[in-house]
């Protein structure tokens, strides 16, 4: 199965060689690219050579018990090795399953993230606040950089929707699974007589687009200016620097406020609109996929509700894959990893499952 895995190997060592090419290390871009190649191929190769290892010491172990002359205790040390090497090659016979199935083209990319207010009213805007704050702590737990992009406030310091770019490698492969509608069940401050409200808000994860690849012609753009708007008077601008742009053959609409600067709203709504018509253009090639899968994991259905979050039970429930952790502060303080690996390995065991049904 693994025969040609040789090629991955080959191709490392090829690259090894160039990367240490002081003409590839002047051009940039290449550099660049053969730098992600290495890095893409390097746990395939490294899996590779543990696997010949252990075929390596399986024949020899067979080849001494095979031994006619071979005292009792070498043949016991023979069998010993053989059993251990026969669970070597099974467990990276499995994982090398799981690192040559398709990878999402979009893994590596940034990502721009979009957090709305949903069913709740005020209640709804603070959880919304809560869950950027969540992604934001997140992000510096990984070393990842954060901006706003747009924001609409409420009074009680919610948030209506917002809207925020993540740049870090491998973001978007990390937050992909995030998008859906969230819950929470918690008792409101305002509330008086101590009732459970279920409020909730959605979650947009978008991979950013590169200009390069996916340019958008300055004829198809309707730019409008405004003045900047905010809760109780926050953020009021003089000036019309708050920028609607739209895309006019989709009808795709992004507005950004946050800056003082006309241009580098424009500069920032540009880049949100990139990335929501990237997003568009994977859904419509993923939707055929996503109708035919029985894991609801990987389809980034935003009108699907994916997880609660009950403030009373301190409990936070992913509903896709059926996973329910107790600790709802530390999730809330940007702790996701032990929610967002189940959802990769759940997405990898449903992969890895119609991949071997499909031949």
């Amino acid at each position: 199965m693994f025969e040609n895995l040789s090629v991955f190997e080959n191709r490392y060592e090829e690259l090894n060689m160039k990367l240490y090419d002081p003409a590839v290390a002047a051009d940039r871009n290449l550099y660049r690219d053969l730098m992600k190649e290495h890095k893409e191929i390097e746990p395939i190769v490294e899996k590779y050579r543990a696997l010949k290892k252990a075929e390596a010491s399986l024949e020899d172990a067979e080849a001494i018990l095979n031994d006619s002359e071979a005292d009792k205790e070498l043949r016991q040390m023979a069998s010993d090795e053989m059993s251990a090497a026969k669970s070597d090659i099974e467990s990276i016979s499995e994982e090398l399953k799981i690192l040559l199935l398709p990878r999402d083209p979009n893994d590596d990319r940034s990502v721009i993230v979009e957090i709305r207010g949903g069913a709740g009213g005020e209640e709804a805007a603070l959880f919304a606040y809560n869950l950027y704050r969540m992604y934001n702590m997140y992000a510096e737990k990984r070393g990842w950089k954060t901006e706003i992009v747009s924001l609409n406030e409420t009074e009680l310091g919610g948030f209506k929707e917002v809207s925020f770019t993540i740049d870090g490698d491998g973001a978007y492969s990390r937050l992909k699974f995030e998008s859906g509608v969230h819950r929470v069940q918690r008792v409101p401050e305002t509330e008086t007589q101590g009732r459970i409200h279920t409020s909730t808000a959605t979650v947009a994860v978008l991979p950013e687009a590169d200009e390069v690849e996916l340019e958008i012609d300055p004829k198809d753009l309707k730019i409008d200016t405004f003045r900047s708007s905010g809760a109780g008077g926050q953020h009021i601008n003089k000036t019309s620097s708050a920028i609607r742009v739209t895309h006019l053959p989709t009808g795709t609409d992004v507005e950004c406020q946050d800056e003082r600067s006309q241009y580098k709203n424009k500069d920032k709504a540009l880049r949100v609109l990139r990335a929501r018509l990237l997003d568009a253009k994977v859904a419509a090639q993923n939707a055929e996929i996503a109708a035919n899968r029985k894991s609801q994991v990987g389809t980034g259905d935003r009108s699907e509700r994916i997880r609660t979050y009950n403030y009373p039970q301190l409990r936070v429930t992913d509903h896709r894959i059926g996973l329910t952790i107790y600790r709802l502060f530390d999730v809330l303080n940007g702790d996701l990893d032990e929610i967002i690996d189940a959802l990769i390995a759940a997405d990898r065991a449903e992969k890895l499952k119609e991949s071997m049904e499909n031949g």
